[in-house]
């Protein structure tokens, strides 16, 4: 018998249909061993020993590994090829105790029959080098993590957390939010006509000089006024569009942001499932490159769908910094399948996914741009008309990559146009505008910048950017701009008129903003501990790790050249560096005198009114909403001290208003009921505080389908978002089909419960 592991069920349900019934496929459900919880787990005197342990949800899991382990005459790792599932498959041999000599490891791109029964005939042993690479990462994280989180415990607040590459990220983020703060724009004015050609059709042309000033608008319209404008050149050129590399892991992230609206997150748990099902290549890599399979099944599926004309086969070579081991890129194992049957999201997906590749082999799409410069006689300038028409679609026939650049300038179709022939305008506009701030970064943009900044890999960029929104330190949010006033002046009909309009700016979707906490941590770092939150120091760990899995540095070498100096930071910074509490002085109270403060207190930011050291105890607020430690006002800080604030009664009791770390409430019956729109907490009435509170009993009550409260009052019958399911203290079990949940007893739930197969969890990588 042969037992092949690898790491996820639906990879082994796929791999189990390709291989005989001489193979058992087993899941491992991910990695099954880590470093112990308690301490850092690692012997520094003893050269950076690390020790591991069989993780407490797969204990189970590597007992029964064990058992067909030592059933089977060979034993197949067949977990992922990069460096994580070559230490996956290190630790599987370390804690099943495998023999070498009974012993394979195979590796392959895609979840096929031809390239299973390949990895089959070509197997290898364990790369120890990858393995170490993996694990350098590992105890240096580790090591990182366990000594500079107590450091913020102590001088920021409790409870926080840093790490190598997460603390870089944030900084990316704060430093950008510190640009736009401290961006001043620039206001000009941008002239656009509407000229009319001699059939009366008409194009847009912009002067090619913006203006100062209201001023200079006007005397530029009064100069254009009753005169006729002449083509003074008009130049064609052909120009062509390239297409772009098939993905790699971090375009496919930003692309799949930008055209799809997914999170980078949500993007690789489906290119995951894909994978797993066998219909796209591995989508953990930095490689651009397809294999001569892949490049003869793109030109067959092009040509029977297009014509040949359209084919142009080539290869593409990586160019990111400190690109990883040579995988392929991310294609469709099949180039023959446009699309899939499955679920919406990897449907689309994996359509984006087919039309990327595609238009990687087709031909350079073929354009004529032409470009008319139109002048006046008394006027300065020219006005330039740019036009672009497709002669040969090529790839566009497929596919076009979108942009991040909301700017990005739209060429549009200009009529037929003669050199030295005269126009006349429709209208002339000059509109106020603005210079923009640095846009702020989304996930996907994000992902970019620490790709070119050489931070990270494949496998971190998603878990670095959901770590940190969970750590608290950014958050994703979309916000309503501010109402900005500018001026428009239009020539018309030889009359030039103004208004004054207004738009809303700054208003943004999906975007990540750093917290007060993030600021101030990131702050923090940075002064304490530069070379940590250091890019090109990152960077060069980063180069470091991959000279590791080359063989050429020992990993507890690097880790040593690492830690000698980090370590003795930690120690002077706790014992010389200054508490970073983020406060500031916003003023006094009016009617008490007293100092007003906002800082970061044990759960977050705050408003202390008072001083610690005074006989009367200070009065606090949580910052809740928008407001932060550098935009919140004295005015609002002193509203916030209002609560909490008596509304009235209700049933007997008292219903108090109040502002906690999660947000403004209402309190009655020693409950609390979360004041969400249309309510607001400044206008809240007593008989809105009492809808509050029905509607939320009302949601509870339809919540509760049975409890047994007299007998066993840890477990319930309750309505969830996926249906009914049973609740037993913090686990909650399905309820079989097959069973009516208003039905049932306790000896029903017992039963289930008890029956209810043991959860085995994955380890996300």
């Amino acid at each position: 018998m042969n037992l092949v592991i690898v790491e996820s069920p639906a990879k082994a349900k796929t791999i189990e249909g390709f291989l005989g019934k001489d193979f058992t496929v087993k899941s491992s459900f991910g990695h099954v061993r880590d470093l112990a919880k308690k301490g850092t787990s690692i012997d520094v005197e003893n050269n950076f020993e690390p020790n591991y342990q069989i993780l407490p949800d797969k204990k189970d899991v590597i007992k029964e590994l064990k058992k067909l382990s030592k059933q089977a005459s060979t034993v197949w790792l067949a977990t992922d090829e990069d460096r994580e599932g070559e230490a996956i498959s290190w630790h599987l041999a370390e804690a099943l105790s495998l023999k070498e000599e009974n012993t394979k490891r195979i590796v392959f791109n895609e979840i096929t029959k031809p390239a299973i029964l390949k990895a089959i005939e070509n197997p290898r042993k364990i790369n120890q080098k990858l393995v170490n690479a993996q694990q350098a990462r590992r105890v240096l994280d580790r090591l990182v993590g366990f000594e500079l989180s107590p450091v913020l415990w102590r001088k920021v607040r409790p409870s926080l957390s840093a790490g190598r590459v997460q603390s870089v990220a944030v900084r990316l983020i704060v430093e950008r939010e510190q640009e736009i703060e401290n961006f001043t724009p620039t206001a000009y004015f941008k002239t656009v006509a509407t000229f009319l050609n001699d059939k009366n059709k008409a194009f847009s042309a912009e002067y090619e000089q913006r203006l100062n000033s209201q001023e200079q608008a006007n005397a530029l319209l009064q100069a254009c006024t009753n005169k006729t404008f002449t083509i003074q050149s008009l130049e064609k050129k052909p120009a062509k569009r390239t297409p772009s590399a098939p993905f790699t892991t971090s375009t496919l992230q930003q692309e799949a942001s930008r055209k799809l609206g997914f999170s980078v997150s949500r993007t690789m748990g489906v290119a995951q499932r894909l994978y797993e099902s066998g219909k796209i290549t591995y989508m953990r890599t930095d490689s651009v490159n397809l294999s001569d399979t892949a490049v003869d099944g793109a030109q067959n599926y092009i040509t029977n769908t297009f014509g040949s004309e359209y084919s142009n086969p080539k290869k593409y070579s990586t160019k990111s910094k400190g690109a990883q081991e040579a995988h392929e890129a991310i294609r469709p194992v099949y180039l023959n399948q446009p699309t899939i049957d499955a679920e919406i999201d990897q449907q689309k997906l994996y359509e984006l996914i087919f039309k990327r590749t595609i238009a990687s082999q087709m031909a350079e799409a073929k354009l004529e741009r032409t470009t008319a410069k139109i002048s006046a006689p008394g006027v300065e300038k020219n006005f330039v008309a740019k036009g672009e028409m497709i002669q040969f679609e090529g790839f566009l026939k497929v596919y076009i990559e979108s942009t991040d650049d909301e700017q990005e300038e739209q060429k549009g179709m200009l009529p037929a146009l003669t050199n030295g022939q005269d126009l006349s305008y429709k209208n002339i506009t000059s509109t106020q505008r603005f210079t923009n701030y640095p846009a702020r970064f989304t996930e996907a943009s994000l992902v970019k910048k620490l790709e070119e900044k050489g931070i990270g890999r494949p496998s971190t960029y998603a878990p670095t950017i959901s770590t940190i929104q969970k750590r608290g330190y950014v958050v994703k949010e979309s916000r309503e701009g501010n109402q900005r006033a500018y001026s428009q002046l239009t020539l018309e009909n030889a009359q030039i008129s103004t208004k004054e309009l207004t738009e809303n700016t700054g208003a943004t979707s999906n975007k990540l903003f750093p917290t007060d906490i993030g600021t101030v941590v990131n702050g923090f770092l940075v002064k304490n501990f530069e070379n940590i939150l250091d890019y090109n120091f990152t960077a060069n760990v980063e180069k470091q790790f991959d000279d590791i899995a080359q063989g050429a540095l020992e990993w507890q070498k690097m880790i040593d050249s690492f830690y000698t100096p980090f370590h003795k930071t930690v120690e002077d910074t706790l014992e010389n560096a200054e508490a970073a509490r983020g406060e500031k002085l916003l003023g006094q109270d009016p009617k008490t005198g007293k100092n007003v403060y906002v800082k970061i207190g044990k759960y977050g930011p705050i408003v202390q009114m008072g001083e610690v050291e005074d006989e009367e105890k200070p009065k606090f607020a949580s910052i809740t909403g928008e407001l932060t430690l550098k935009t919140i006002t004295l005015e609002q800080a002193l509203k916030l001290l209002d609560y909490p604030k008596h509304i009235g009664r209700y049933k007997d009791e008292s219903v108090d208003a109040a502002v906690g770390r999660f947000g403004p409430y209402v309190k009655w019956n020693k409950k609390f009921f979360s004041i969400k729109d249309p309510y607001h907490i400044d206008q809240l009435t007593i008989s809105q505080a009492i809808e509050i509170i029905e509607i939320k009993l009302e949601e509870d009550k339809n919540k509760n389908i049975a409890s047994f409260e007299e007998v066993d009052p840890a477990i319930y019958v309750l309505n969830g978002r996926f249906g009914p399911y049973i609740k037993q203290g913090k686990k909650n079990y399905k309820i079989p089909k097959d069973k009516d949940p208003k039905a049932l007893s306790l000896e029903d739930c017992q039963t289930i419960i008890k029956e209810a197969p043991a959860k085995k969890r994955r380890k996300k990588k």
